[in-house]
């Protein structure tokens, strides 16, 4: 299937501040070198923020990873769950019509989104809040017909029910999703043939469908402010606590030029490549000492200018690697 961007975009995007600091957290994990690593998970908080995947947003993500426009281009229109036309702002229905569900139904389940929704897919609602598309496989073939709608499945399905489902979501109610035939999960639809022993009630349905229930809002995009970040790969475990804040950013002592013979083998110290080497000597820092008397403070100052590389100190230890090669023990 040919997949194409849409043909009106916005002048631009950025991610909510939030949202950006999960993003270089996310930039963090991967060594020097392999920041294109994170293109998936970028590209997919830059579609839960806006809804679809614009052009503006790729080319971002594209540059806060040093990759060619052309490479997250290529991801994007590879992966069928990057969405690059506008998507209904109550929800989007995928439902899914691999042989199974189609078999079961899945085709009555289409023809309510051509009437309910548009006619064609990929297409708004005459009202902007509802948008559908067919899709391939989901894996709940044991429960055909299904769709996803938002996170959640909603499976055996008939066109009745998606109705009903559809009307829920207008009216600003998330219907219960997983099975919506009366099974817990996927035991056979004429009754379970195994574990009779256990009772046949379950008010809060199976494990997905509770947590489900907990949530209380399975269609809602990601906007950054759901949870604290957390990303103690990065941060430490000072950072990681609620009560105890950042420490402050203090500029550390930096020199115009190296000492003596010449600087130091940077690239020493783990964690450390020929690219981290050389924005170290553009800050001031050229020498194993230096970076031994790093206290918190300059770290955090460090983590400022090293944006793409946040946490990196931290993570491999630079000061206590830097102790060992200066020769210092304070």
């Amino acid at each position: 299937m040919l997949r194409r961007l849409h043909p009106v975009q916005p002048d631009s995007f950025a991610f909510t501040p939030a949202n950006r600091e999960w993003a270089l957290a996310q930039i963090s994990k991967y060594p020097e070198g392999r920041q294109a690593s994170a293109i998936i998970p970028l590209l997919w908080r830059a579609q839960e923020q806006e809804g679809w995947l614009t052009r503006p947003a790729i080319e971002h993500v594209a540059e806060m990873l040093g990759m060619p426009y052309i490479r997250a281009l290529e991801v994007a229109t590879f992966y069928f769950m990057f969405q690059l036309a506008p998507v209904g702002s109550v929800a989007h229905v995928q439902v899914c019509g691999t042989t199974t569900c189609m078999i079961c139904g899945a085709e009555d389940l289409v023809a309510v989104c051509r009437r309910r929704i548009a006619p064609a897919p990929h297409r708004l609602s005459p009202d902007g809040r509802f948008s559908w598309e067919e899709v391939e496989c989901l894996g709940a073939c044991a429960n055909a017909p299904m769709a996803q709608i938002g996170k959640d499945y909603y499976e055996d399905l008939t066109a009745e029910r998606l109705e009903w489902i559809l009307d829920e979501l207008a009216a600003g109610r998330v219907p219960t999703p997983g099975p919506q035939g009366g099974r817990y999960a996927s035991e056979p639809a004429g009754g379970r043939t195994t574990l009779r022993q256990f009772p046949d009630s379950h008010p809060e349905g199976n494990a997905s469908v509770a947590r489900a229930l907990a949530l209380g809002d399975t269609v809602k995009r990601i906007d950054g402010g759901e949870v604290p970040l957390r990303a103690p790969w990065r941060d430490g475990p000072s950072r990681a606590a609620e009560d105890v804040p950042a420490p402050a950013a203090v500029r550390p002592p930096l020199l115009a030029a190296p000492r003596g013979a010449g600087p130091d083998d940077l690239t020493r110290i783990k964690g450390i490549g020929p690219k981290l080497e050389g924005l170290l000597h553009r800050l001031g820092v050229f020498h194993f000492d230096q970076i031994a008397g790093w206290g918190p403070a300059e770290m955090a100052w460090i983590d400022d200018q090293l944006e793409g590389f946040r946490g990196r100190a931290a993570r491999d230890a630079w000061v206590a690697q830097a102790k060992a090669l200066a020769g210092t023990t304070g």
